[in-house]
């Protein structure tokens, strides 16, 4: 005859025994190690890291200017699960007030990209900071976050995949910023 007062311990020993094997990812102190091995630094695109907004208009010389951001500073935080690591992405962008600056919001775009070992864009997002800047108060700074997920097959798949992050300029923006680092 079957003892059915213990019937639930079955299943639970069960689950106790496949946690221990690893079934479930590992100890939470593995998973942490594993991620902050694998956790991909964010690399700044060079082109991508300043960005001056000029007003609407022809106008291209320094009183036409509504803003300039920079990207001061980028780092990642991640975490792993069984065939994803979920990466977060910080940002602190640094934004200043030219003569044009408009009334309002100005809204600054960045982008972060996760690229694999081909070089194929993989996951990208774009987003926008938000600063509330006027001639009396011109100048403001942000951490910005945004998260990735990153999917696997094996745990050293994840060292072949990077992390680019940066301003997005237009292209006149970009063309602007080309011109103006290549001036001694």
């Amino acid at each position: 005859m079957i003892a059915y007062r213990f019937a639930f311990l079955v299943p639970t020993a069960l689950i106790l025994a496949l946690a221990g094997c690893g079934w479930f990812g590992g100890s939470n102190k593995e998973k942490e190690a594993t991620a902050s091995a694998y956790c991909p630094t964010p690399l700044s695109v060079q082109d991508a890291n300043r960005l001056t907004r000029f007003k609407s208009g022809g106008g291209r010389d320094p009183r036409d200017v509504a803003f300039e951001a920079v990207l001061v500073q980028t780092n990642a935080a991640c975490s792993i699960n069984r065939n994803t690591m979920d990466v977060s992405v910080f940002m602190q962008i640094a934004v200043n007030a030219g003569p044009s600056i408009g009334t309002g919001v100005t809204r600054v775009p960045f982008f972060v990209r996760v690229i694999d070992s081909n070089g194929t864009v993989i996951v990208g997002r774009y987003e926008f900071a938000d600063y509330k800047l006027s001639a009396a108060s011109p100048r403001g700074m942000s951490r910005e976050e945004l998260g990735v997920r990153i999917p696997f097959n094996q745990i050293a798949d994840i060292g072949a995949y990077k992390i680019a992050v940066g301003l997005k300029p237009t292209p006149d923006e970009l063309e602007f910023n080309r011109r103006a680092a290549a001036r001694p």
